[in-house]
């Protein structure tokens, strides 16, 4: 591997390119006509314009993007989070003109990208899910069955999903015709799959996921878990790690767990399995088969650089970690920066006018943003992450307010202040939150 082409935008693209300019390996970026100016693009080895400033004309138009690797003899194609990182076809693609995918097999992108064909091989694998259907659910007659059976409240959600689209919480068997209609509606107009499955619908849960890493010839890792459960319409707002609820003991089980499971599946480059967890037990929701938005925080507590080890296994390079050298050091916390009105969350797109991160020891910052870079309107609202570690978790919170205080970032707005109202608040800082916290105690209190 030479020169990696990278098939992303944002904070991931830069995190991604300077990884491979440590290593020796020359760059590619490639952007839309809206992305020109971007940090990433400016730094690379050698760029590629890719289309106009819609997504699907560009960070997804597959053809353009092989083109482009083609043209610049690009022999690795790294897709960091969202866009194709998770698209069977595309990896197909990459591997059918002979280029590297950075990650893992189209094959098991295929077995984990669709939900339910994922809960049976966690099943085979060993994995605890959540109580639900066998299979997908097409009519209402099936869904009350299935309902009645496992009792309410169950929840409907997409085979193909992702980021609560498709998905209906069903509290009594009155509203099972309409929420099933809705959600195989929603599931055909965002995922072009109409297919959904129905599981019991968890009261107050927290989200736990396992970040892991195999070479895909049955040698694997854990490296801890992430808490991922302060989150806003299914999407994720505020991580640590390691999670403040989950004892030693329980680590060392779902660790070994999920590091069999990929043992046996002969996994190949990061992945992270994610559960929902209630009253001590862990159920399996969906495994990510890519590099997560948070990883940092992982890279904080274990001194490992998750990018580099990716980019090893997809080398091919020999196998060289051990479990028990995955250790684990203070606390870490990451908070995701959008652009967004704090308040209504509206999108904040525009110039930024000025723009200084905080620092100091166990301060990190993941952005793409520089003074008089101009934001624009037609991507995720995600502009920056706020990367904490310190030696407990008392300390890396007192380093957080800190380094809040500290981020300025003018021209736009953006949910900085909510960051700084989440530090101070009494349930956070004892670590006493769920899914639901942030929508149903924190945000209807500020209302």
């Amino acid at each position: 591997m030479k020169k990696v082409l990278i098939a992303n935008r944002g904070e991931i693209a830069l995190r991604l390119l300077r990884a491979c300019k440590e290593i020796g390996l020359e760059t590619v970026a490639v952007h839309s006509t809206a992305d020109a100016q971007a940090k990433h693009v400016l730094l690379a080895d050698e760029s590629v314009c890719i289309g106009p400033p819609s997504a699907a004309e560009s960070y997804l138009n597959m053809k353009a993007i092989i083109s482009a690797a083609t043209i610049t003899g690009a022999d690795a194609i790294h897709p960091g989070f969202g866009f194709l990182s998770e698209r069977e076809e595309f990896v197909q693609m990459v591997e059918d003109h002979g280029i590297t995918f950075i990650g893992p097999s189209s094959e098991h992108i295929r077995i984990m990208g669709d939900k339910i064909t994922a809960k049976d091989t966690a099943v085979k694998l060993g994995i605890p899910v959540v109580p639900g259907s066998e299979g997908k659910v097409e009519t209402v007659e099936e869904a009350k069955a299935i309902a009645e059976k496992m009792g309410y409240p169950v929840i409907i959600k997409a085979a193909s999903g992702g980021g609560g689209k498709g998905m209906k919480v069903v509290n009594s068997p009155n509203e099972i015709e309409s929420q099933l209609k809705m959600a195989q509606q929603e599931a055909l107009a965002n995922f072009g799959d109409k297919n959904v499955y129905i599981e019991k619908y968890l009261k107050d849960p927290r989200h736990i996921e396992f970040q892991i890493l195999g070479d895909g010839r049955g040698n694997a890792v854990h490296f801890g878990e992430r808490d991922c459960s302060l989150q806003r319409r299914h999407q994720k707002v505020f991580e640590e790690a390691l999670s403040p609820v989950i004892t030693p003991e329980q680590r060392q089980h779902m660790g070994e767990v999920v590091v069999n499971a990929m043992k046996k599946l002969k996994y190949k480059g990061l992945g992270t399995i994610e559960f929902l967890y209630e009253n001590g037990e862990f159920y399996f929701i969906e495994m990510n088969t890519r590099i997560q938005v948070e990883h940092p925080i992982t890279e904080m507590i274990t001194g490992h650089d998750l990018v580099f080890e990716q980019l090893r296994v997809a080398q091919d390079k020999p196998w060289r970690l051990k479990q028990e050298d995955i250790t684990f050091s203070g606390h870490a916390i990451e908070c995701r920066i959008n652009a967004e009105d704090p308040e209504t969350f509206a999108p904040s797109p525009g110039k930024i006018t000025k723009y200084h991160t905080p620092g100091g020891p166990g301060v990190r910052v993941d952005s793409a943003l520089y003074d008089g870079y101009s934001i624009p309107p037609y991507y995720d609202s995600m502009i920056a992450k706020l990367i904490i570690h310190g030696p407990n978790r008392k300390a890396c919170l007192a380093r957080l307010r800190r380094s809040l205080n500290e981020f300025v970032i003018q021209g736009i707005k953006t949910t900085l202040p909510l960051h700084a109202k989440l530090v101070d608040n009494e349930d956070i800082q004892n670590g006493d939150y769920s899914i639901k916290w942030l929508e149903e105690t924190f945000l209807k209190k500020e209302a």
